[in-house]
C-alpha cells in the first residue's frame, strides 16, 4: 500500500516562540503573568486563533505555561539554563520528545502543540512547497517588510524602502543588495517564461 505523501504546512498552523513572547514583553521570567494572545492567518491578517495563556516563571530553572485555546486547555513545562556569559535562557519542554525547544507548533487540524521535530514528516515548513522562483519571491518580501514595514511587503519591482532610523547604512546596503539579488532571479524566470511563450 502507497503511504500518504500529504503533509501539512506549519505556517497553517499555530506558533509559540518563547524568546519572541519575552522579547514583547508578554511574559517575564521571574514573575507569574496572564495575558491573551492572538494569532493571525498568514495571507489575510485576520484572525485565525485566540486564547489565553498563564505562566508562572518564578522558579530560577523550572517553570509552566497554561494554554486554553479553542477551548483545549493544554500545560507545557518550561526551564531554564544559564548562558556563557551570564543571564539565563528559557525554553519549553516539548511535551511529546521532553527535549529543549523555543519554538512550538500546533499544525492544521492537531489539537496539541508540539516541537518541529515531534511532528515528524507529517509536517513541512512553507518553503519546502515553494519553487526556487517562489522562494526568491518570499525571501524579497520578508527583507522589502523588515525595511519599510507591511506596505512594501508585496511592493516587488517598486522603489526600495527607505533606510530606517536607526540602522546603520552598511546594514541597509546590504539588505539591498539582498533584494536585488532576489528579484534578479525573479526577473530570469519571468525572462524564461516569455522566451518559452515566444517560440
Amino acid at each position: 500500500m502507497a503511504r500518504d505523501r500529504w503533509r501539512a504546512r506549519l505556517e497553517d498552523g499555530l506558533k509559540l516562540d518563547l524568546n519572541k513572547l519575552i522579547r514583547d514583553g508578554v511574559l517575564r521570567p521571574g514573575s507569574t503573568c496572564r495575558a491573551s494572545i492572538r494569532w493571525a492567518n498568514v495571507y489575510s491578517s485576520d484572525e485565525s486563533a485566540a486564547g489565553v495563556m498563564t505562566a508562572h516563571m518564578c522558579g530560577k530553572s523550572y517553570g509552566w505555561l497554561e494554554l486554553e485555546v479553542d477551548g483545549r486547555r493544554q500545560e507545557i513545562a518550561l526551564e531554564s539554563q544559564s548562558r556563557h556569559f551570564g543571564g539565563r535562557q528559557w525554553y519549553f519542554v516539548c511535551p511529546r520528545l521532553h527535549c529543549l525547544v523555543s519554538v512550538l507548533w500546533r499544525p492544521y487540524g492537531a489539537s496539541a502543540f508540539a516541537s518541529r521535530q515531534a511532528w515528524g514528516r507529517r509536517v513541512a515548513y512553507g518553503s519546502q512547497f515553494e519553487t526556487w522562483h517562489d522562494r526568491a519571491i518570499t525571501q524579497a518580501r520578508h527583507v522589502r517588510r523588515k525595511l519599510g514595514g507591511e506596505d512594501w511587503e508585496l511592493s516587488y519591482g517598486d522603489p526600495m524602502p527607505e533606510k530606517p532610523k536607526g540602522m546603520h547604512w552598511r546594514t541597509y546596503e546590504r539588505k539591498i543588495k539582498r533584494i536585488n539579488r532576489y528579484e534578479s532571479i525573479c526577473n530570469q524566470q519571468l525572462i524564461m517564461c516569455l522566451a518559452r511563450f515566444l517560440r
